[in-house]
């Protein structure tokens, strides 16, 4: 019996190819879509997993109120850690981590690392970093170095790199201790190199702010990490703990514990890379699951409508015997059959394209993570249920139809008034819909962001690393540079004008109070406004003298530095632009007010400007920014790398554009578009496919009528309507209940900026107009077919 149905299943997709053709690639584009983007979402979910003591490793991130203002920071001081072990017995150990990027250099080989890690010598006790050969208790010694596998293999090639000795910034030698296997790509963890943390000034003392470093806590039981966050910020109130933190008033100083699988999609704060999303998790899921609806419903559809042409088929088998069990299963039968046909394409598919979606994703997803035992059993279990649930109405349908209905109609049952089909029709342009504006709104903001003014231009600015090597040069390299036909000015800085990252504490006396509260810093070289295009509203612009040549930190009176304060923290103090000119101000160490620039984004568009301090000084320069003329810049740049070779010549000239640091801020929005313009696409593609097939079938069943009205006058345009005009009406019936929806979501994601656009109701109406048009083109394919036949071949057999 089972033979039988497999052959009549076969001989009706070879019999109706066609359709069969628009099922199973629906149904492959389909699953090729849930298998990229359940792959995407495997990855996103199992960060940190690897490390077998995850669950009871938490981030601590802090939060600071100061005058007022409340800010908070993935990073902590030096004393977190070590203070929050002494205090709590539910701490078993921590790690302070800092990435900074480091000259590192072996025989004639020299490289700027950007990614050396210190950490404490627990780093490797408490994450799972495999150790491929060398001694596990390295950080012990501040002397020795780890090296990950694929950057052992770089300097040494196949040479045991075991107790060879690198010199890191040109002062320093590091004895090779051990190897470790490289981070997978799903860790928020990502080194080259690990040396011990007490190599860095900072680890020589204890302070509750300077908070530069990620730390780590290992707790003994994760369960009691919610209870231990409270347990710390009582003490972090405590009388004694304020004092020795120098709170008053309301300021405070809170920690929150972070579990380390959570921070990767939950987290706001950033660590040592960029966050992913749970919220774009759940949106691509949820796009994943309509893409395999709107494939099921094409099914669903075209196999109702197709009812018809069935009818003689189960009247016979009715009239043999067959109960409606045996119509049952094999209907469904062929259901499935189409289905896993689909998914052993989507498996090929999906292995193909699996390169192009981690161009679109930045992953580094690979085609083994498919072919293991879970996911295989996954698709099929998949299958299985796509193949049923998309064929289980079509079947009841067949298996339910009625000899007598059978012979009244002659052979012709067309399966009712086709409500079901109209619904589902819409259901898919509801889905196509939304996704289409959603993917427009997105576009829209990604072009805002790109195209903003920023109260900075950042267009034609090379940024250049400066190690501590350049650095002692850096006066004679830039004014090498500077002599170099094409280049406008030159600059250097701490942080990136667009990514200000160094915190301070700001104090002010505006007459009346005095005031404090956090405030972003840049620690600059003169010409840093002039290299940038900033307008300075009020004083005037560091000069060499501002640059000091020595500094006390511990002088808390002397006022060394000159600083350059943004609109926003002169109105914060109090004061107005010209006021604020000449006054004392102090981060830590006193200054003078020497100019008020404009605001300007210096950070991510999604946080409105805070306040910023810009203080001349060089010794903290990370950054040369080159400003060169856009007419002549293959050349000027060519003679840059030039004159820093003469000054540095075992130092590489490695360069980028300003434009590249401002973009990678939004890679997550730039991606999410991306992948939401592919879907949608694919999501159209799909409705109008089965809308194809449907205005196929349609045209089929109705090419008598079609004879008939041309008979009677009817010209092609008419018939071309008459054929159009329900499937049109039903889009457009979807593009009214998708708008509210888009509209609704869209203003939700949008909320998440600080700057944005606002919707506009051309986005739905362009999103409509796309769809109904194609909807009238796929329609009237067949109309004009079927209408442009002779009537005579059409009547001839009634």
């Amino acid at each position: 019996m089972f033979s039988n149905y497999w052959k009549l299943a076969f001989r009706h997709l070879a019999r109706k190819k066609v359709f069969s053709f628009i099922n199973i690639f629906g149904l492959t584009i389909g699953l090729t879509s849930c298998i990229l983007i359940g792959l995407y979402i495997t990855d996103e979910l199992s960060f940190d997993s690897m490390h077998q003591k995850a669950d009871r490793i938490a981030r601590i991130t802090s939060e600071r109120a100061s005058g007022g203002t409340i800010s908070a920071f993935a990073t902590t001081g030096t004393k977190a850690g070590p203070q929050l072990k002494r205090v709590f017995p539910e701490v078993e150990d921590y790690t302070r981590t800092l990435v900074y990027s480091s000259k590192v250099s072996y025989g004639s080989s020299s490289f700027t690392e950007p990614r050396f890690l210190y950490a404490d010598a627990s780093f490797l006790n408490i994450f799972t970093f495999p150790l491929l050969e060398g001694d596990p208790a390295a950080l012990n010694e501040k002397t020795n170095i780890i090296l990950t596998a694929s950057t052992a293999r770089k300097y040494f090639g196949s040479a045991d790199p075991l107790n060879k000795v690198l010199r890191i910034n040109d002062g320093k030698d590091y004895r090779v201790a051990a190897v470790v296997a490289d981070p997978p790509s799903n860790t928020q963890l990502q080194f080259d190199f690990i040396v011990s943390f007490n190599n860095l000034a900072a680890s020589r003392y204890e302070q509750w702010y300077t908070a530069n470093y990620v730390t780590y806590l290992l707790v003994r039981d994760g369960h009691r990490i919610p209870a231990l966050a409270q347990q710390i910020n009582s003490y972090m109130e405590s009388p004694s703990t304020r004092q020795n933190a120098a709170l008053q008033g309301k300021d405070y100083l809170h920690y929150h514990l972070e579990p380390l699988k959570r921070v990767h999609l939950y987290s706001t704060l950033e660590g040592f890379t960029p966050n992913g999303s749970i919220t774009y998790v759940l949106i691509l899921t949820g796009i994943a699951i309509l893409i395999l609806v709107i494939a099921g419903f094409n099914y669903t559809n075209l196999a109702i409508a197709q009812s018809s042409s069935r009818t003689g088929e189960i009247g016979v088998r009715k009239v043999l015997g067959a109960v409606r069990a045996q119509l049952f299963l094999q209907f469904t039968g062929e259901s499935l059959l189409i289905t896993m046909i689909a998914l052993v394409l989507a498996t090929v598919a999906a292995s193909q394209l699996l390169p192009v979606f981690n161009g679109l994703t930045g992953k580094e997803l690979h085609v083994s993570s498919l072919l293991r035992l879970r996911p295989l059993s996954l698709l099929l279990l998949t299958g299985l249920v796509i193949g049923v649930l998309a064929g289980a109405y079509p079947a009841l349908v067949l298996a339910n139809t009625r000899i007598v209905n059978i012979l009244r109609s002659g052979f012709r049952v067309t399966g009712g008034k086709g409500s079901l089909r109209r619904t589902l029709i819409v259901l898919q342009f509801i889905i196509s819909f939304f996704l289409i504006s959603a993917t427009i709104v997105i576009l829209q903001q990604i072009d805002f962001i790109r195209s903003k003014k920023l109260g900075l231009d950042r267009d034609h600015v090379l940024v250049a690393r400066v190690n501590s090597r350049v650095l002692a040069r850096y006066s004679q390299i830039k004014s090498a540079m500077l002599a170099r036909p094409g280049v406008e000015s030159i600059s250097g800085s701490h942080d990136l004008p667009i990514s200000a990252r160094w915190g301070d504490i700001l104090e002010a006396d505006n007459g009346r109070q005095e005031v404090h509260f956090p405030i972003k810093a840049i620690p600059s070289d003169m010409d840093f406004l002039k290299t940038m295009k900033m307008q300075l509203i009020a004083g005037s612009d560091f000069t060499a003298a501002d640059i000091p040549t020595h500094v006390d930190e511990n002088d808390s009176v002397t006022p060394v530095y000159r600083f350059i304060l943004n609109e926003t923290a002169v109105r914060k103090i109090g004061w107005t632009p010209q006021q604020a000119i000449g006054q004392i101000i102090s981060r830590g160490v006193p200054g003078i007010v020497k100019g008020v620039v404009r605001d300007f984004n210096f950070a991510s568009l999604h946080d409105p400007i805070g306040p910023l301090v810009i203080f001349a000084d060089t010794q903290w320069v990370q950054y040369m920014l080159i400003r060169i003329k856009g007419d002549r810049m293959p050349a000027t740049i060519a003679s840059l790398q030039s004159t820093w070779k003469a000054y540095a010549p075992d130092q590489t000239f490695e360069y980028h554009f300003l434009d590249e640091d401002y973009n990678r801020l939004y890679q997550v929005e730039t991606r999410t578009a991306s992948l939401f313009s592919t879907f949608a696409s694919l999501a159209i593609l799909l409705s109008c496919l089965g809308l194809f097939g449907l205005s196929a079938l349609s045209a089929i069943q109705r090419t008598k009528e079609i004879g008939i009205r041309k008979v009677l006058g009817a010209s092609l345009l008419n018939i071309t309507l008459l054929m159009a005009r329900n499937f049109v009406l039903l889009v457009g019936l979807a593009l009214l209940v998708a708008t509210p929806l888009a509209w609704l979501a869209a203003s939700r994601w949008l909320r998440s900026f600080a700057y944005r656009i606002d919707v506009q109701p051309w986005v739905f109406l362009l999103a409509g107009a796309t769809g109904i048009l194609l909807a009238f083109l796929t329609v009237s394919y067949h109309s004009l077919r079927v209408g442009s036949r002779n009537p005579s071949e059409t009547l001839k057999t009634e």
